[in-house]
């Protein structure tokens, strides 16, 4: 017996930001399921060696099909919500992993400040909604919406401050879709992540380090001390909290942020 509470073999899943780091490991572990995979992301080159890795690793047990598609484009989005329905009819499960980051301090005189502090929330919280809004008529009862957050929509973080909104705003669209989506059989939850080991973080670190002017390895040390376990997550850490809120098993969770953090915030 399998000890983790998968989803069912065959759920139709949307997976966005699937290129990035975590992606890619949400990626290998719904189609370790037997998933039906459509994996989205911009990044059309990224996609495709994806795909290609996942048919390779996984040829018998997922079906699997790519999209590459800006979110922050209507049209766009709203084509893939009706060519998804056309070839699948519906979506189970609607992990809304796309987003990035990058520092925006306070005190940035940059002309382009302002625009990319805006930039970051509409990339990081509107095509959640977008997205959601575009497929909602083709999920039902018992449909799972999982949206990508952050530690650091829980606490404060200096420097990043456009980050750190987007992704508190993550967590406030996560509990009110909960409350609207839940008399139709909707869950929505949401997963907080701590430090984890993919490119984009890292250079969140480096960046950290040059502010306050000194090593990586230093910044890295903090990092891990405010840890009950002190290790850097790695993607493939996170596979087991998506995989519990895709299944039956979190049939009683909706409007939840599970920090997974390795107890850096334990709340």
């Amino acid at each position: 017996m399998n000890p983790l509470p998968v989803p069912e073999a065959g759920l139709r899943v949307v997976l966005t930001g699937a290129a990035g780091g975590i992606g890619q490991a949400l990626a290998d572990a719904f189609a370790e399921q037997g998933a039906r995979l459509l994996l989205v992301d911009r990044e059309a080159a990224a996609l495709q060696a994806l795909h290609q890795r996942l048919a390779d690793v996984h040829p018998a047990r997922a079906t699997i099909a790519t999209a590459a598609v800006d979110l922050s484009d209507d049209a766009a989005v709203a084509g893939l919500a009706d060519g998804l329905a056309q070839q699948w009819g519906g979506v189970d499960v609607l992990v809304n992993n796309a987003g990035t980051e990058y520092p925006t301090p306070v005190d940035d005189t940059d002309p382009q400040a302002n625009a990319r502090w805006a930039w970051l929330l509409d990339n990081n919280v509107t095509t959640m909604l977008r997205l959601t809004r575009a497929l909602l008529p083709f999920m039902g009862q018992g449909a799972s919406v999982i949206n990508q957050s952050s530690i650091w929509g829980r606490i404060g973080v200096g420097g990043f401050s456009a980050y750190s909104a987007s992704k508190h705003a993550v967590v406030g669209l996560t509990r009110s879709l909960a409350f609207e989506l839940g008399p139709r059989g909707i869950r929505v939850n949401a997963v907080c992540p701590g430090w984890v080991r993919t490119a984009a973080a890292l250079r969140s670190l480096t960046a950290m380090a040059r502010e306050r002017g000194c090593s990586e390895a230093e910044v890295e040390r903090e990092i891990l001390a405010r840890q009950a376990v002190p290790q850097m997550l790695e993607p493939a850490d996170l596979a087991g909290v998506f995989l519990f809120l895709a299944s039956p098993a979190s049939r009683a969770l909706t409007g939840q942020c599970l920090s997974a953090s390795h107890g850096e915030v334990m709340a």
